[in-house]
């Protein structure tokens, strides 16, 4: 396993390596940046969108070989060696070659000339071994499994049979085809997930980062477990548009795991805390990372319904990690973090809210303007840079040679999620061709025997598993092709199939034994792996329930029902994550009882239950009701004595 699968890396700065990934590194970000900001149209050139992506993919493998050494172990790097710079020429030559000829190519896909067979081979070689030194083996040897079952999959009996393809053509399919490498997810892996990557690197290099930090500890700082509720406020901040889980908590975890362990936090409380809200990130509105933008395309519907359907279930969650990180704070008795520590809130919004405009500004030009992500993100960066430049953030400033390096950085770390979203083309392609995602979705229905409730579990387990150890990106897309049709095909709206998916498959973030977040976060606190990723699980245990009801339920999607049912539910759900979160603490009022902490569990969940999920889920939600009244005054009573029996001890 390698718990550095989704980490960014930086450019290096010296000689000659440091001259070919600056230079590869800018050509790239400008790019992508270029495309969405329409200044290929602008400027009279026409071309198709895969030979554009063709020549970035050229680029991002050439860009891999030279910042990632064959060995992950020897980072950071400051030679390369013959044989990559060797790749790294056979890259980008193939990426322009393809960029140049891909028309002709295409037309003479059937026919499948040598240049074709060599090029598509070399293409389909490299995209593996860059994929490899980019995210670890679990992809690479997910593409291989599903190529190796494709040579074979048509003697198998039964369901899961497939239609015979051969060797060459398959590879030959795969870097041609729509279907295959130059395909939807790349394109939105290149043409997305770039201005959004310069977004956040501007934002961080102009000071608005550090703003959101200051802002987070001024409004949390004052509470008990001040500083837990600091790490999940600017870490869900920062992972809605970073969307990278990794890099999102060693940019905050750096700051807020230590702040954690000194006020009191044990070392795998403040690692879970950290590790959660990272990962929530990119399940939360208004960007949600660059997966969202792939959900909208796959559903053919606008960003917008996608963020509107992922709004509840994401308060849900936050809201879940606020009450344990307060509880848990309430029953060690961790006080709020110092006074000296905590900045001043009207001093920080005073010179750092400029930096609210530009989020301002996305969120308009993606709800209301219904602009295209990409030039959503451009128009963001541009105030990013204004206000950079004309203001800045205590003593940080942008100027041009910041931005420069802004550039280059969202470069180098994109290529890793391009490599990312070639592999997950290539997986797209393989179930095309071969017909097994098909297969897949009877087989998957006929083990569920037509049961939604027994799929859903079957499919849970198979979104944890497939997603251990691999990249975000990569974990969406493999579930979404192998998974969502089968939901779809029992009944599941698409909406629900896919956040169903999605919030189940990024779990596996902080699900043990692989539990990537956990680990890194472990990792800064100097604490315990494997305890880690269990008070992770813990802490994140809406995001196992939650999908689960809004199948059932697509009004915690607000997708369907009344107002009234809607409001209604989302009220009756928060009361339930307080009951559950307090009972799994074992503290509300005060440290409970085993059977009080049993009865606010089960109040808890029977309140979750949206009332129109089925005819008996009014009652339950009343039964729910009667027995959290119950709980709440058993524990008001209890405190009541307790201080009466402490005020007669103290006057003894």
């Amino acid at each position: 396993m390698n718990s550095d699968a989704e980490l960014e890396l930086e450019a290096p700065k010296a000689g000659i390596v440091g001259v070919a990934s600056t230079v590869l590194g800018a050509a790239l970000g400008l790019a992508g940046i270029a495309w969405g900001a329409d200044l290929y149209r602008l400027a009279g050139l026409n071309f198709l969108a895969e030979q554009f992506l063709a020549v970035v993919l050229g680029l991002a493998m050439a860009l891999v070989f030279i910042v990632r050494p064959f060995r992950r172990a020897n980072l950071p790097r400051v030679s390369v060696p013959w044989y990559d710079w060797a790749l790294a020429a056979i890259s980008l030559s193939i990426g322009l070659y393809m960029g140049w000829s891909y028309p002709r190519m295409l037309g003479e896909f059937f026919n499948s000339p040598w240049d074709v067979r060599v090029v598509t081979w070399l293409l389909f070689v490299l995209v593996l071994e860059g994929l490899r030194r980019a995210s670890g083996w679990p992809l690479v040897i997910t593409v291989l499994v599903f190529f190796a079952y494709a040579l074979v999959g048509h003697h198998v009996s039964g369901d899961l049979q497939t239609r015979e393809v051969d060797v060459n053509d398959m590879v030959v399919y795969l870097g041609l085809d729509t279907s295959g490498l130059f395909g939807l997810v790349l394109l939105i892996g290149v043409t997305v997930v770039v201005p959004f990557v310069f977004f956040g690197q501007l934002l961080s290099s102009s000071g608005g980062a550090n703003f959101f930090n200051d802002l987070s500890l001024a409004l949390m700082g004052r509470f008990r477990g001040g500083a837990a509720k600091i790490s999940i406020m600017a870490s869900s901040l920062f992972g809605s548009i970073n969307g990278i889980v990794v890099s999102n908590i060693l940019a905050t975890g750096v700051v807020t795991i230590p702040m954690m362990k000194r006020s009191g936090f044990k070392p795998e409380h403040a690692a879970a805390v950290e590790a959660s809200a990272s990962n929530g990130g990119q399940l939360m509105p208004p960007v949600m990372g660059a997966v969202a933008f792939l959900m909208a395309d796959f559903l053919q519907i606008s960003y917008a319904e996608v963020a509107i359907a992922a709004a509840v279930p994401s308060l849900l969650y936050y809201l879940a990690l606020f009450i344990q990180a307060d509880l848990e704070a309430a029953k060690g008795n961790i006080l709020r973090v110092p006074a000296s520590e905590i900045p001043n809130i009207l001093r920080s919004l005073a010179t750092g809210w400029l930096f609210l405009l530009p989020f301002a500004v996305l969120v308009y030009a993606l709800f209301w303007q219904n602009r295209e992500p990409e030039n959503a993100a451009i128009f963001a960066c541009i105030a990013v840079v204004v206000i950079g430049f004309l203001f800045g953030y205590g003593t940080q400033r942008l100027t041009p040679r910041e931005v420069w390096n802004c550039l280059v950085r969202t470069g180098v770390s994109s290529a890793d999620i391009i490599m990312i979203s070639a592999a997950a083309g290539f997986i797209m392609g393989i179930l095309q061709i071969t017909g097994l995602g098909f297969a897949l979705t009877v087989f998957l229905v006929n083990i569920g025997a037509g049961n939604v409730f027994l799929l859903l579990l079957i499919a849970a387990v198979l979104c944890i598993v497939l997603g251990m150890g691999m990249p975000t990106l990569g974990v969406y897309v493999l579930l979404a092709v192998l998974i969502v049709p089968a939901l779809v095909e029992v009944g599941v709206s698409p909406m629900a199939a896919h956040m169903f998916i999605l919030y189940l498959g990024m779990m596996s973030f902080v699900t043990p034994p692989v539990a990537i977040a956990a680990f890194f976060a472990a990792n800064l606190a100097k604490a315990d792996p494997m305890k880690t990723g269990w008070v992770a699980m813990r802490f994140s245990w809406t995001a196992y329930i939650v999908p689960f009801l809004f199948v059932f339920s697509p009004s915690l999607l607000l997708q369907s029902g009344s107002w009234l049912d809607t409001g209604l539910s989302i009220v009756t759900a928060a009361i339930g994550v307080w009951f559950v979160s307090a009972g799994m603490i074992g503290y509300g009022l005060r440290r409970m009882s085993g059977t009080i902490r049993a009865a606010s569990i089960v109040c808890g969940a029977l309140l979750l239950i949206p009332v129109e999920m089925a005819w008996w889920a009014a009652g339950a939600n009343v039964a729910g009701g009667a027995i959290a009244a119950a709980v709440l005054l058993a524990e008001i009573t209890g405190r009541r004595n307790a201080r009466a029996l402490n005020r007669e001890i103290a006057a003894e």
